[in-house]
């Protein structure tokens, strides 16, 4: 996903051949876009995931424990925890971000974390953030660079989201992590509902 192309080989934006008249494609239409698998062979940095990231996902969308269960028949004594904090469906530690807004006012802001793992060739390795940001909202990353001092390393940045105007039903941008030679993206898509 953080190695995928939104480019086609002429450097133009991919196209939308399922529409009528082949507009530029968006994240709704090709995800993260054309998969590389040689850039996917080195990434740079990667979300890792745990069943447990999963079980706490599931929590935060209300799931009890005994439905939970019914999913993952490896867990006999888990309990969702009361920490409203780390119950955000939005703290799953995937790479892209989806952000809801109500065009009420209500819920304009949402701060999310990440942990990326250093698996580059390069170490030291510092990636500095760029935002291509999405029309009507504030992005926001804390902190700005990571520093890896080894393979394997484990750092983590939280995002801030800011709905400023809701000109749109949605609006569609990205978080790229630069080094000397990885470019890591990850699609955020926010919605007002």
């Amino acid at each position: 996903m953080t190695t995928a192309y939104t480019l086609n080989n002429k450097g133009s934006p991919i196209s939308d051949f399922g529409s009528n008249n082949s507009q530029p494609a968006n994240p709704f239409a090709f995800g993260s876009g054309h998969a590389d698998p040689e850039s996917a062979a080195d990434p740079g940095l990667i979300y890792d995931i745990t069943t447990s990231d999963y079980l706490l996902c599931l929590c935060s969308l209300n799931y009890t424990s005994p439905q939970i269960a019914l999913f993952y028949s490896g867990i006999s004594n888990f309990t969702c925890p009361s920490n409203s904090t780390v119950l955000q469906p939005g703290n799953l530690n995937y790479p892209s971000f989806s952000v809801v807004f109500r065009r009420d006012g209500r819920k304009m802001s949402a701060t999310y974390t990440r942990t990326v793992t250093n698996v580059g060739a390069i170490n030291p390795s510092t990636y500095a953030v760029k935002v291509e940001a999405s029309i009507g909202v504030s992005v926001t990353v804390e902190p700005r660079k990571l520093v890896f001092k080894k393979m394997g390393e484990k750092l983590s940045y939280k995002v801030s989201f800011v709905g400023v105007s809701a000109t749109t039903n949605s609006s569609l941008g990205s978080l790229v992590w630069v080094s000397e030679k990885y470019r890591v993206r990850s699609p955020i898509a926010v919605i007002w509902v």
